[in-house]
């Protein structure tokens, strides 16, 4: 009689974002927590008793020609779209439907991963993001951030700095359907 192996329940869930960091060797925490619909960073913070402004966000945009890419931002912050097709030569951009974001990046909204997206996007960050000595941001699945240095968003995925920071005017950290309205 052959016996299956049964699963450890104390194995830690792979994904394509912790192989992507496996392999380039970095240095990373699992930091599971129960994830909660809609509650964006307010909510992972709290769980994880870490300051929001070091919880990244992870959004799918797409340019006035439908081009996607991946913008990461602090979880307390929205994207400024005008400052962001500025500094990228575009236009204009805006986040993707949820069904669109999750075909370009494999990724279901809500654990979206800048490590090991289904498809090569451009990646860019917000400067102020690698100056942090340490962020949380999702490792692939909802329910679980990886806490690592953020130079690790240039040196594995080659994120390219932006400036495009808003203040997050009390959302829980989640970016709005449609970006921020600029100011007059």
């Amino acid at each position: 009689m052959v016996m299956a192996k049964k699963k450890s329940r104390n194995r830690a869930i792979a994904t394509n974002a912790t192989r992507v960091l496996d392999a380039a060797g970095v240095a990373y925490e699992r930091c599971p927590y129960a994830y909660v619909e809609r509650g964006g960073t307010r909510a992972s913070s709290a769980a994880l008793g870490v300051d929001e402004h070091a919880v990244i966000k992870t959004l799918v945009f797409e340019d006035d020609r439908k081009r996607p890419f991946i913008i990461c931002q602090h979880g307390d912050r929205e994207v400024s779209a005008k400052a962001l097709a500025r500094a990228l030569g575009v236009k204009s951009v805006r986040p993707c439907a949820p069904d669109v974001a999750q075909r370009h990046s494999g990724y279901r909204v809500g654990g979206t991963s800048p490590f090991g997206l289904r498809k090569s996007l451009p990646i860019y960050v917000e400067s102020s993001i690698l100056i942090l000595s340490r962020i949380w941001i999702n490792g692939g699945v909802r329910g679980l951030l990886v806490s690592l240095d953020p130079q690790c968003l240039v040196d594995v995925v080659h994120a390219t700095e932006v400036s495009v920071a808003r203040d997050g005017g009390g959302n829980g950290g989640r970016t709005p359907a449609r970006a921020a309205p600029e100011p007059p």
